[in-house]
């Protein structure tokens, strides 16, 4: 099992995760950093509890905003889908509809070819 040191807010946390995810759990510890130093600046030094649970709180908004987008783009890329297998199928009947007149003036073409034979 992985450990990592991560620093939020001038204190240094050990962490454990899955072997080879330190990179990826120091990447996340600097995203919530970043949020906390902002709140520090913006609200001062309210503890540290305080700042990590307000960060916690506008990771859990982006979250929230990023899965309503994602459910958002779900519902477009089905809706595109069934648009585009409408479409397909809209083409096939102008296909058919088409090769049926077509056949239909190739046998009027070669009925008229007999014709004029027979004169």
């Amino acid at each position: 099992m992985g450990q990592v040191t991560v620093s939020i807010n001038d204190r240094s946390y050990s962490v454990a995760c899955g072997d080879g995810e330190e990179a990826h759990v120091k990447e996340l510890a600097g995203y919530i950093s970043r949020q906390v130093t902002e709140l520090a600046a913006e609200v001062g030094q309210v503890g540290d509890a305080r700042l990590l649970l307000m960060a916690g709180l506008i990771v859990a908004d982006e979250l929230s905003e990023s899965l309503q987008k994602i459910k958002m783009l779900e519902g477009d890329i089905e809706r595109l889908s069934n648009a585009k297998s409408s479409a397909t199928e809209r083409t096939r009947e102008a296909e058919n509809a088409l090769a049926d007149v077509l056949d239909g003036a190739a046998r009027r073409l070669e009925e008229l070819s007999r014709r004029i034979e027979t004169v």
